[in-house]
């Protein structure tokens, strides 16, 4: 039986960071992958291929061109599903091969299989061939990632019902959608629909979505979404979904309304892919919702030597904290001191427009009881967002009255994952409002926009006071 310093199972972003940290401070580690090929999730399913078809879409319908030439203005005027999935296939094998290569120069060790525990310092792994190994590991790294939701009361058949890994794999782009579930994947996809021109309705239980972002910037994409005849339906959960002879399909709501299309696409949740791991046998457990829990500050689950990273363990399952978590996790492991990550994070939310944010909102100041200014800038007040033809984005910043720094970075709109890094800097440097005030941007650009929100708070702030 082999043995190593570290066995990461998964190859997903928090596998991949982890094992290549580990092997850079001249550990053993294994990689072990349960798919056909590394990447995880994030590669095959989700991240990658999500905003591949994201910015696929853009491209050929035009998108970002309608400001000027129209709304019938198409760069394609007849896109099929293949013409989505011809440009996804070579992102994805991009994504792989330099994986590989990443693994391979750092003398990773690789195996594809099923693995589980049989004890907390061994696993056992199928592979696919059917033979079955044991391998030994002084510290194990669990980066499984997730796998949609499925209820028993959604009748998924792959084709016109299905749930966000399907629907990589439809063979034709729908007239009409339902999107049942408007969180950040299937406010994502139901956005990239509608940019397709594809009649899209949106149902949430709750009464509001996304609300973890702040208020203001939710209601300007709200009232994007609906100005492009987006159907909005919040408060309201499915108690039905059918699937018609005639091949479409029927949903009923709770309060008996009953909507119809050609496809649904179920996007309510993911759970924790830990159900063939055998926890039990390394003293884990995981919650309803496949979780696991773990120290913040480490990453080691109640198990001494047993971590988890990325989607597996929660908020925020975004593929950027994940390799943060995944490092700091290996360090741990290896007994290599690891320092804290910064305090602020951005989080990107790749809809049609782009949401991203870093800091406190607007709420989470009042909450506090923080005395504070914003600033709001709109990208049409700037050249750049002009000459591309912007009508929509906006750029918000919060800012504490009495220290002058900024507290919190919001932005909807083009561009939007890319702008707020600026806004990430100077979170973490506990800049202040003076940083946007008295710098200079480049112009044209939609940076520019951070100039104009601070000058729109420090003229109701006024000067700072001096001793």
């Amino acid at each position: 039986m082999n043995s190593y310093d570290l066995v990461v199972v998964g190859s997903g972003p928090a596998g991949r960071r982890a094992a290549i940290q580990a092997a850079k401070l001249d550990k053993t580690v294994l990689v072990i992958e349960k798919g056909s090929r590394v990447g995880g999730v994030s590669v095959h399913t989700g991240t990658i291929p999500s905003k591949t078809l994201r910015e696929t879409a853009l491209n050929l319908t035009g998108w970002r061109e309608r400001g000027f030439y129209g709304r019938a203005y198409r760069v394609k005027q007849e896109i099929s599903a293949e013409d989505l999935r011809r440009r996804l296939l070579i992102t994805l094998n991009h994504e792989v091969d330099v994986l590989e290569h990443q693994f391979s120069r750092n003398r990773v060790h690789q195996m594809r299989g099923k693995a589980h525990f049989i004890d907390r310092n061994t696993l056992e792994v199928e592979k696919d061939d059917g033979e079955v190994l044991r391998v030994g590991a002084k510290a194990v790294l669990l980066a499984v990632g997730t796998r949609p939701f499925r209820p028993s009361h959604i009748p998924f058949d792959g084709e016109t019902i299905i749930d966000s890994d399907e629907v990589l794999e439809i063979k034709h782009l729908p007239r009409s959608l339902i999107v049942i579930g408007a969180g950040v994947i299937g406010v994502e996809y139901a956005t990239i629909f509608s940019a397709l021109d594809t009649a899209v309705t949106l149902v949430e239980p709750r009464d509001t979505m996304l609300d973890f972002i702040d208020k203001e910037i939710v209601e300007d994409f709200t009232y994007q979404l609906r100005d492009r005849n987006m159907k909005l339906i919040f408060g309201q959960s499915v108690e039905e979904v059918v699937k018609e002879d005639s091949g479409k399909c029927r949903v009923t709501l709770k309060n008996g309304r009953v909507l119809q299309s050609e496809m649904v696409l179920f996007a309510a949740g993911r759970t924790g892919a830990v159900d063939t791991l055998n926890l039990e046998a390394a003293g884990l457990e995981a919650d309803h919702r496949g979780r696991l829990k773990v120290d913040p500050e480490s990453f080691q689950t109640d198990v001494p030597g047993i971590y988890a990273a990325g989607d597996v363990i929660g908020f925020p399952s975004l593929a950027s904290t994940s390799m943060e978590q995944g490092r700091i996790a290996a360090r741990h492991a290896v007994g290599v001191h690891a320092s804290e990550p910064p305090q602020y994070f951005p989080y990107g939310i790749y809809a049609v427009p782009e949401i991203s944010t870093c800091g406190l909102t607007e709420e989470e100041v009042l909450e506090r009881g923080i005395a504070y200014e914003c600033g709001v800038a709109h990208f049409r007040e700037t050249s750049r967002g002009h000459i591309m033809g912007l009508d929509t984005g906006m750029l918000k910043m919060i800012f504490s009255l009495k220290t002058r720094r900024l507290l919190g970075v919001h932005i909807v709109g083009e561009g939007a994952t890319e702008l707020v890094h600026i806004g990430q800097a100077v979170l973490n440097l506990k800049g202040t409002i003076d940083y946007f005030v008295r710098n200079t941007f480049n112009y044209p650009t939609l940076a520019e926009a951070y100039k104009i929100a601070g000058l729109d708070a420090w003229n109701r702030m006024g000067e700072p006071k001096t001793e």
